[in-house]
């Protein structure tokens, strides 16, 4: 079985140079794709010196979720590594987990540790329920099982399952949350996500996003994105009621605390709102376990 790599790249090439030349000795036999989401500077030049790099450029910025769309849409590989330009490998243990593909046809994908510039661990989540609201936390144990989601910088996939679901929603465009969507239908629809707790490499999170997005524009798309999870995906009506309850409350304290970005997320969220129930009901179609199933896996 064959793996291809899908690197999205937005700015920061340099740093993306660098980390590529460091990893291509851990992806020998792998396709490397490199989709580049900023039309203003083509790496193109710069990536003649490797061999079994193919690039695509996007002729408009259309940011992370569709970037990684376009590259597993032109892999040749059954198995797509899903990874960001701002992690630098250190080993190419991805190779080894094939074998957990092949002994369970439900897995969808497996995500991998990874390590932060301060020595600590990444990459095994959680999501559950609070206050009207679909929330997601770093798990507290870092051993290998279940993971709320398939981390879209650091996960191998099963390309046909990935294209089967819609692979990710452009409904978040620019970045967050769209691989948490993404992975909540792959669960919903019977499938399911491991965690391997021996790291890949190192990640630098959020590296570019923080240089060239300011923290309140930072925060309003996550707000925003969380709406839209919420409105999209969750089919249980007595959490979508306690929702609907919740929500003035919600909008009300925020004002009131000055904390203008949840409202802009919240009137962002609004605005798409014809085309996220839409969405809904394309997602209902692939409906196997219920939101209460899910939840419960990763209830503490």
């Amino acid at each position: 079985m064959s793996i291809s790599v899908v690197i999205p790249t937005y700015k920061n090439k340099l740093l993306f140079l660098e980390n590529l030349k460091n990893n291509l000795k851990y992806l020998a036999d792998c396709e490397i794709i490199i989709v580049n989401d900023d039309p203003a500077d083509s790496p193109q030049e710069d990536l003649r010196q490797f061999a079994n790099v193919r690039l695509f450029e996007n002729s408009s910025r259309l940011g992370f979720g569709a970037s990684v769309n376009i590259g597993v849409d032109k892999a040749k590989g059954d198995y797509v590594l899903l990874l960001n330009n701002d992690v630098i490998l250190e080993n190419d243990h991805f190779k080894e987990v094939i074998k957990l593909f092949e002994k369970d046809s439900a897995l969808f994908a497996v995500s991998f540790a990874q390590r932060e510039k301060d020595g600590s661990l990444t990459g095994k989540n959680e999501i559950y329920w609070q206050n009207g609201f679909i929330r997601h936390r770093q798990a507290a144990q870092f051993t290998d099982g279940d993971t709320a989601w398939a981390e879209g910088g650091s996960s191998l996939i099963v390309k046909a399952l990935f294209q089967k679901l819609g692979g990710f929603d452009s409904l978040y465009t620019p970045f967050y949350w769209e691989d948490i969507d993404l992975s909540y239908r792959a669960w919903k629809a019977g499938y399911k996500i491991w965690f391997v707790s021996q790291p890949i490499g190192l990640h630098h999170h959020a590296t570019t996003i923080a240089k060239y997005f300011t923290t309140g524009e930072i925060k309003t798309i996550s707000f925003r994105n969380q709406f839209i999870f919420i409105w999209k995906n969750i089919t249980d009506y007595r959490l979508l009621l306690e929702h609907l309850r919740t929500l003035p409350k919600a909008l009300f304290q925020t004002i009131i605390k000055g904390q203008w970005e949840f409202l802009w997320g919240f009137l962002a969220a609004l605005t798409r709102l014809p085309l996220i129930l839409f969405r809904r009901r394309t997602c209902e179609q692939f409906k196997q376990i219920s939101d209460h199933e899910i939840l419960a896996r990763f209830k503490k």
